[in-house]
């Protein structure tokens, strides 16, 4: 069986890229009071126009928030996209999969529903990054010589 997206694979560092570039574009503005208060401003509008909803009035610690949550992203992605790791991928994954959660408990509470736009994207691009490390540990438990976590032969006693 071919899998293209098992984590070793060029494909699959394609994949964190991919992701991390996305992060970048969408959080960038977030990183700094000046820009949030235009992203904010900009999802706003757009929430309205689409009838989905808008932000809360911006206050300080919103901004704040918005500020830790972009500065923090805006490096995690110039770190995946500068030197991808499988290892990336796989607490990126993880990462959405938080994101994910607290978008939809924020959307069970009246969150602006374009929120679920963003969503979206991080569940596909959590399933993306965690499938192929679900599907080599499935297929290292099948296998009888390989080693736990990677897929080698384990080394022997006193080597």
């Amino acid at each position: 069986m071919i899998r293209t997206l098992a984590p070793e694979r060029p494909a699959y560092l394609r994949a964190v890229r991919a992701s991390a570039w996305y992060d970048l574009v969408v959080t960038v503005g977030f990183a700094t009071p000046w820009t949030y208060a235009l992203v904010h401003d900009a999802l706003s509008s757009s929430g309205n126009a689409l009838g989905l909803g808008a932000l809360p009035e911006l206050d300080p610690v919103q901004t704040l928030y918005a500020n830790l949550m972009g500065s923090v992203v805006v490096v995690w992605a110039v770190l995946r996209i500068v030197r991808p790791l499988p290892v990336h991928g796989l607490l990126d994954g993880v990462a959405r999969t938080l994101f994910a959660a607290w978008q939809a408990y924020a959307l069970a509470h009246g969150a602006m529903r374009l929120l679920w736009l963003f969503f979206g994207v991080e569940v596909m691009f959590g399933l993306v990054q965690l499938v192929p490390w679900w599907r080599t540990r499935n297929t290292n438990q099948l296998s009888t010589e390989a080693g736990p976590a990677v897929g080698h032969p384990l080394p022997a006693e006193g080597q």
